[in-house]
This record gives structure tokens, C-alpha cells and sequence, in this order.
């Protein structure tokens, strides 16, 4: 992907913060800044929600198995 420049201007208290999270996280801080907006965006979010939905999806007999199936219990 192709990536575009963006300069922004934050006070030394925010930059701080910036540079010392990404630091604990072991990322540049345009990394973290581009989790950030990822996050905000929901792209996060909507690639969490897939692949839980695969895991679901490929372990749905082991879930059946040890705590029954919710498609076939009577529901009252």
C-alpha cells in the first residue's frame, strides 16, 4: 500500500504519550498512529469480527460436542 505523508502538530505532553506507547508496544510512532485511526476507523473491529467468525466456524463441532448443540436444545 501506498503511503501518503501527514504532518500534525500536538503538544510535547501528547508527543510524549505518543513516543512512550509506542515504544512499550515496540512500534514506530507512525504505527501506532496508524493503529490509532484503524482502530477509531473500526477496521480493527471488522477484522477481529472475521476471524472470530472463521475460528467459530472451524471449531463449531468442538463447541457442539463439549457444550451441546444451542440449534437442537429445547427452547422454552
Amino acid at each position: 500500500m501506498a503511503k501518503t505523508q501527514l504532518n500534525v502538530r500536538v503538544d510535547e505532553g501528547t508527543a510524549r504519550a505518543a513516543r512512550e506507547r509506542a515504544l512499550a508496544r515496540g512500534m514506530s510512532v507512525n504505527r501506532y498512529i496508524e493503529e490509532l485511526v484503524r482502530q477509531d476507523t473500526g477496521e480493527v473491529g471488522h477484522t477481529f469480527v472475521e476471524a472470530a467468525a472463521d475460528f467459530m466456524k472451524s471449531y463449531a463441532s468442538v463447541f457442539a460436542e463439549e457444550f451441546g448443540d444451542p440449534k437442537r436444545e429445547d427452547r422454552r
